[in-house]
Parts: C-alpha cells; structure tokens; sequence
C-alpha cells in the first residue's frame, strides 16, 4: 500500500456570493434582460453559495475576449496556486521540495507547455531529475485518478514520493455571449482552485514514520469506462477557446452504472459497500450527488462532506475530490482501521474508485 501523507487544497482570494455573480455572468454570457431570471433559478439551484474566482469578477469582461489572453491568465495564477498548494502540502507532510520524486499534475481548464509542474522549478528547489507526469483531459476524474496513479507508480517505486498536482481556473473557460444551456449551467457551478497531495511508498512511509503517523493509506483503484458516452461531459476547442459539453444524461449514467461498478471493485478486497465506513465523492452539483446517493443506497449525510464542499467553493473540477479528502481528514476523521472509498466521474464518461485504509488495523492486500 501507499500513504497520503499529506492533502491541501488551495482557492485564490477573489471570494463571491452565488447571487453576487449572477448578473455579471448574464452579461458576460450575453444574456437577454428577459432570461435573466431563468439565469437567476439555476444558479440558485446549483448547490453553491461562494465561489473562488481568479480574477476580479471586473476583470473577466477583458480577459475572456480571446482564447490567449484567457490562457495568459491561467497560467500565470495557475503557477501561484500551483506553488502554494505543493508548498503547503509538503510542509504538512515533512517532506523538502528536493525530496520529491516525482510530480503528477492534472488540469484540463488551461493549456501550458511547458506543464505547470514544471514551472514550479524556478520557484521551488525541485531536483533536476524529478520525473514528471502530467495528465490532461481528464477533467473531473483527474483527482481522483491522478491517487490511482500515483498509487499504481508507488507499487513498483515503494522508496520514493509523489506529488498529484491539481489546478483548475473553471472561471477562465466561460464563453461570452453564448446562452447554450450548458454554458449557463457552467457559470453556476464551477469554481476556482488547486490542491496537492504528497504520497508515499511503503518503504518512504517508514522513513517518514513521524509524518506519516495516523496518515490513510491507498489500497488499490479500479477504473471504469462506459462505451458510447463521449458527448456527455467535455469541451469543445475552437478559436473562443473550451466551450463546455454537459449533458443532461449524467445523473441517469450514474444511478445506471455506479452500483455495480463500486460492489465489482469492492469484492477483489472481499468487502462489500456496508463495509465502507466513509465516502469521499467528486461534488459533480445536486442532480449528481443525489443519484450518486440513490447508487450508493446511502443517506444525504453519507455525502455530507462533498455537499458541504460544493456549497462553499463550487465544482472546482479535478481538484474537488482532493479538497473534499481534505475536509474529509480534517474535520471527520475516520474511524481507526475504517475502509473509506474516494471516487469522481469525467469525460469518457468514466468513473475512477480509489479503496482507501484509516491506519489502526492492518488492511488486506489487494490490487483491483
């Protein structure tokens, strides 16, 4: 197994209320002074109270007048938030920049080459050696994918550290004037953000056994796709740069498939869904938390934590999962030994489960 020694998650300073930025996303969007209500009702709807931008709400009528100058500004905050996550999270976790083997990274809200990961070597003193991965495209299964392979690399690297890289500037992909019901819905429910998660294989855990003390580990992963599903979450690239793809199916996909994809994956570990004692999901918005639940066959409060997240700082895409595991961790400890399951869905449409282990017991040895 592998340790999560440590999880942070990150949001810029630009804080707003939901109802606060309705009417300045209505005129972004273009929207006519008569749909403006409608507008209104699925932001309010949309589970989410505050959102983290990265920009000033004053600044997007400019910055998203072109595809680059948009992902000029992706880059640029992309890279401090980059930084204060992988900061933070090493600290928590004892470990030096210069300790660190390699770097995972995931985003699908922006394009940088050479990848943000990589920029953080002129700011951190990253080693010269450090192998990179970055992971694009994946979008709102990135965080939780991006722990399975982390995981999946640790199994055959059982002496080194890893960190997952998440950084998502949602905002930035807003299109202007367009009044598609799927961008309409997007201006409601995405957020901005980045978190970073410092993982360890078994033999670097007993070397940081201080910091690694109490520390959940990752047990094994499953990944799952469903066949003729590519339109039902994405982008669109064109010259106005990613216009979002959102399909009404989501919900429907989820309670169709969801069940016995977790009871598949949870019966390689011998262990059954009443077995898993907490639930860290991808806040996917309130249409797919309550299929997620009715899937799940598990109560509102089994998911408390995911809804708490999305009513704070919204959908944050591939980072999400990772600020909920830290929420989780924070302020729900789990309990000694308890088996928790970590899980998001994205473009695809795919499903990634993560099976993770509260220390206090030891865990069955498995690899799904």
């Amino acid at each position: 197994m592998s340790t999560i020694a440590a999880v942070r998650g990150v949001v810029p300073e630009h804080r707003y209320a939901q109802a606060e930025l309705t009417a300045s996303l209505a005129e972004l969007a273009g929207l006519p002074q008569t749909q403006v209500a409608t507008l209104s009702r699925i932001h309010a709807n949309a589970g989410v109270e505050h959102r983290h931008l990265a920009l000033p709400i004053e600044d997007y009528g400019r910055v998203t007048s072109s595809f680059d100058s948009a992902n000029d500004a992706f880059i640029a905050v992309g890279t401090d938030l980059a930084e204060q996550a992988v900061t933070q999270a090493l600290a928590a976790a004892g470990v030096r920049p210069e300790d660190v083997d390699a770097i995972i990274s995931t985003t699908v809200t922006g394009l940088a080459v050479p990848s943000l990961e990589a920029r953080l070597m002129a700011r951190l003193p990253l080693r010269t050696d450090l192998k990179r991965l970055p992971l694009v495209g994946l979008g709102c299964v990135g965080g939780a994918a991006g722990v399975a392979r982390a995981h999946d690399y640790l199994l055959g690297h059982p002496d080194e550290v890893v960190v997952l890289l998440s950084v998502e500037l949602c905002s930035l992909t807003v299109q202007r004037d367009d009044t598609s019901m799927a961008n309409l819905v997007a201006s409601g429910l995405f957020g901005d953000g980045a978190a970073a998660v410092v993982l360890m294989g078994e033999y670097a855990a007993r070397r940081h056994y201080s910091s690694t003390l109490g520390a959940p580990s990752v047990v094994s992963s499953r990944s799952r796709m469903y066949a003729d599903t590519e339109r039902a979450m994405g982008w669109d690239v064109g010259a106005s740069g990613l216009r979002i793809v959102l399909g009404a199916e989501v919900p429907d996909l989820v309670r169709g498939h969801v069940r016995d994809d977790v009871d598949t994956f949870l019966r390689f570990a011998e262990l059954s869904r009443r077995d898993i004692g907490w639930w860290v999901a991808h806040p996917g918005g309130p249409k797919v938390l309550d299929a997620l639940a009715d899937a799940l066959e598990v109560t509102p409060d089994a998911l408390g934590v995911t809804w708490r997240s999305l009513a704070r700082i919204g959908n944050l895409s591939s980072s999400s999962v990772l600020h909920v595991l830290a929420d989780t961790l924070r302020t729900t400890p789990p309990e000694p030994g308890s088996w928790g399951m970590l899980m998001a869905m994205g473009p695809g449409f795919c499903l990634e489960t993560v099976l993770l282990r509260a220390p206090g017991t030891v865990g069955v040895e498995c690899d799904g």
